[in-house]
């Protein structure tokens, strides 16, 4: 494929010409590329993506990138809230082969996909199926909880291009303008009673609240907590303590 689009003149069988075709109409229509192949990497590793899970970002690998770097030799049990394809989970079960991963989606699809990736990739992620907003916390407790939670208000629905707004799951971008932290708040009230003394929160955030953000976690009894700027110098990541 990559030889066609450099211009290298290759014969294409019937079979392949039908496949090609088949690619382009489906890149016409905003298709992401990533779910044309079926596959993207993200922080050195191969992740099968489709429609039912977001397409991992750059910015999410330097969360994933910050959690390593802290957790490095630690025998940490890791919740991430949010699985996805598991491309958080997975990678720092990867990267932190002494750390016990565990994590939640609420999205019976999205766990198939994540599954699939932990066997692929022979991880040994726990994945369960949890809707975070209605979980009532047992005694289960962790030493990181990180998530990538849904943060894109309705408003700017307008502003975001074709190949993400008709292909990826609304469910796991979106929340109300009148609520934009909802996820935020509910996961770090679980956390006061799942985190341990000194546990770790990690937040992928919306730019535009950082401050709040910040606010939200202070007020409910977390500290030091600090906004991280990702490499665009944009607000991407709040960390703090329990």
């Amino acid at each position: 494929m990559l030889d066609i689009y450099m211009g290298k003149d290759i014969k294409l069988s019937a079979n392949q010409l039908k496949e090609l075709e088949e690619i382009l109409a489906r890149l016409q229509k905003h298709e992401p590329i990533q779910y044309v192949l079926g596959f993207t990497e993200f922080y050195g590793l191969h992740f099968h993506v489709t429609p039912s899970v977001l397409i991992p970002r750059p910015e999410t690998e330097e969360l994933v990138s910050l959690i390593i770097q802290e957790n490095l030799g630690c025998s940490s049990r890791i919740l991430d809230i949010g699985s996805g394809s598991g491309c958080i989970a997975i990678s720092l079960s990867h990267y932190l082969p002494l750390a016990e991963v565990h994590s939640w989606d609420v999205s019976s699809e999205a766990l198939q996909i994540a599954m699939k990736n932990n066997a692929r990739l022979e991880t040994s992620v726990l994945f369960q199926q949890i809707n975070v907003l209605e979980y009532q916390p047992k005694d289960e407790k962790f030493d990181v909880i990180v998530s990538n939670p849904p943060y894109v208000t309705v408003s700017e629905k307008e502003e975001m291009e074709a190949n993400v707004l008709e292909w990826e799951p609304h469910l796991a971008l979106f929340v109300p303008d009148e609520d934009p932290l909802l996820f935020y708040r509910r996961i770090a009230e679980k956390g006061l009673q799942m985190l341990t003394d000194d546990g770790k929160l990690y937040f992928e955030i919306n730019q535009a609240f950082g401050k709040e953000t910040t606010h939200l976690l202070e007020s409910i009894g977390y500290r030091e907590v600090n906004i991280i700027k990702d490499l665009s110098g944009k607000d991407r990541i709040v960390k703090a303590i329990r």
